[in-house]
């Protein structure tokens, strides 16, 4: 099949993915620059150098190396991971997710060419599934970019080859995108229920920050460690994944499972809803 073919079977699709081509470009040329330098320095510097004499950092650290207490970020598993959790990493995951989420709906309530585009006629639930596709397909893209990247990085490099599963780096890669599907789903349900853009953009900000937050304090603080299932960053674990090689099916559950129920409830929402106010 043709991508001219694709294209006028899935117009939404393309459309909201050219509409966007340069951000999505930016992020993805951002992700693998960033990425790179992880591997960098992983490569040349023993993560056990960077934290001097101390070769158990504090378990705080655990949320930046991707791990529920397995794996140390002194470790090469767990270096590579903390460049799969870092902030920036998921800065670029959130902007892809705000910025395709906001346009699903609310940008075209805000702007008023919602009604335009019901009357060609397009029903919500493919305007609303296109653009859920679309938004699917970025970060299926931004998360291979990553993983690519530090696949090849792990190739080329005796040291990480040998202390990183070549299929824990596919396997990173593949909870990557069950941990952008999560946050998706809920996104796409504020879209279908608001009619300001920015409202999503913050909801989007708001799941990623949080979640990670709240991971943070369960592991650095016990009291508080029951929190922890409340995080979708519990179960997004790169740094152990890429340590033992295997895909932990259950995390992966629960991440597609969030996802699919915000984009069940981001259906429902847009069907009930009067888009003229």
């Amino acid at each position: 099949m043709s991508a001219g073919t694709v294209s006028r079977r899935l117009p939404l699709v393309w459309l909201a993915l050219h509409r966007r081509r340069r951000i999505l470009i930016s992020l993805l040329l951002g992700m693998i620059v960033f990425e790179t330098l992880i591997v960098v320095i992983a490569g040349t510097i023993p993560p056990t150098d960077l934290f001097g004499a101390r070769s158990s950092p504090p378990g705080a650290f655990k949320a930046f190396s991707g791990s529920n207490g397995d794996v140390s970020i002194a470790s090469y598993p767990g270096l590579l991971g903390a460049g799969l959790t870092h902030p920036f990493w998921i800065a670029l995951q959130l902007t892809v997710i705000g910025s395709l989420g906001a346009a699903a709906v609310a940008a075209d309530v805000e702007s008023g060419t919602i009604e335009l585009l019901m009357t060609r006629p397009v029903s919500r639930r493919r305007l609303l599934a296109e653009r859920a596709g679309a938004l699917v397909a970025a970060t299926v893209l931004l998360n291979a970019a990553a993983t690519l990247t530090v696949a090849l990085g792990v190739a080329l490099s005796p040291e990480l080859h040998a202390a990183v599963p070549e299929g824990g780096v596919f396997a990173a890669g593949l909870m990557g995108c069950a941990l952008a599907f999560c946050l998706t789903g809920p996104v796409l349900a504020v879209s279908a229920l608001t009619r300001r853009r920015a409202y999503v953009i913050g909801a989007a900000v708001a799941f990623g920050a949080v979640g990670f937050a709240l991971n943070f304090v369960a592991l650095a603080w016990s009291p508080a460690r029951s929190l922890r299932y409340l995080s979708p960053f519990h179960y997004y674990t790169p740094g152990d994944t890429l340590a033992h090689g295997g895909v932990p099916w259950l995390s992966l559950g629960v991440l597609t499972g969030v996802g699919l129920l915000g984009l069940l409830a981001a259906f429902r929402l847009l069907e009930r809803r009067d888009l003229a106010i």
